[in-house]
């Protein structure tokens, strides 16, 4: 298997550094069931790797916690899912925050809407889950939301952005009024300008969080498709649908070598860009990604910018 090429990048000489920076501290998704598959992530991932547990429908919480837990004794930083329409009050909400916290040792939380069809309760946004106030007052230091950067039907239901640009405008007021560190996770992507060009759009309207941009990890192609339809993706599932219809291709395991290195050809074009770090789902397998992607870090560095 090929390791990122940035000698086909040539504007990526501009700033080496940072655009090496931005898979050195990449992230990673798992979920209770599939962690439990795992037998060490220490052989897996780079020590102090940010993972998130994913807080699939129907989970119940102690499975989380339990993950979260141990992944924590394992020496990683963890950040598990929050998902508002999970949840029926904000005295549910605060039971998750302090067993996350006294449990696991967990002071980090992704923020979501949540995959549930309808609210169990109250919530249904996680504007509201920070209006609360709970995650401050307990000490929870990182907050992170998601971004959209090919849209979002489910908020923007007539299409356009005016919904999730508002809802950002929101997270972005309320990074500034405490002391929360916040970023914003994206939905992952098969076209790398899909999302350069939301960062640059969203920082334009005021937008100072980092942007962690997500990447499908290796996967079958028919496997990814069905993946990317269910979530969402938008228009650049076409770059999958035009390879599913190379035979010669179809059966070959797709792997995210172009956009990987489309980010760093445009983080060293770009240093000053809110798209900080890559964070993989592993939508082909724990394993399969992070292996994967630990052959891109150290070599990659070396193979470009030597």
């Amino acid at each position: 298997m090929a390791l990122l090429n940035l000698d086909a990048h040539p504007g990526a000489r501009t700033s080496p550094e940072r655009g090496a920076d931005i898979i050195s501290g990449w992230s990673i998704e798992v979920m209770p069931r599939t962690a439990a598959k795992i037998e060490d992530f220490r052989a897996l991932l780079p020590a102090d790797t940010l993972v998130y547990v994913a807080h699939i429908a129907g989970t119940p919480i102690e499975d989380m916690v339990a993950t979260a837990r141990r992944l924590h004794e394992e020496g990683f930083a963890v950040m598990p899912h929050v998902p508002a329409r999970a949840i029926a009050d904000a005295a549910m909400l605060e039971e998750w925050i302090k067993r996350y916290r006294d449990e696991a040792g967990v002071t980090r939380a992704l923020l979501l809407g949540g995959g549930n069809a309808a609210p169990v309760g109250r919530f249904d946004s996680s504007l509201q889950l920070i209006e609360t106030g709970l995650f401050d007052r307990h000490g929870f230091t990182h907050l992170h939301v998601a971004g959209h950067p090919e849209g979002n039907r489910d908020i923007d239901q007539g299409g356009g952005t005016v919904n999730v640009d508002s809802a950002l405008a929101f997270k972005q007021d309320y990074a500034a009024r405490t002391d929360a560190q916040m970023a914003i996770v994206t939905q992952f992507a098969f076209e790398t300008a899909a999302v350069t060009a939301w960062a640059e759009r969203i920082a334009d309207l005021g937008i100072t969080m980092p942007i962690h941009a997500g990447i499908a990890g290796p996967a079958k192609l028919q496997t990814l498709i069905q993946f990317a339809l269910a979530c969402g993706v938008g228009p650049s599932v076409s770059v999958l649908q035009k390879r599913a219809r190379d035979l010669t291709k179809l059966l070959t395991p797709y792997e995210p070598t172009e956009v990987v290195a489309g980010f760093v050809d445009y983080k060293a074009r770009h240093p000053d860009s809110l798209i900080s770090q890559l964070h993989m789902f592993p939508l082909g397998g724990i394993k399969t990604a992070a292996e994967w992607m630990n052959r891109q870090t150290l070599p990659q560095a070396k193979a470009g910018f030597a």
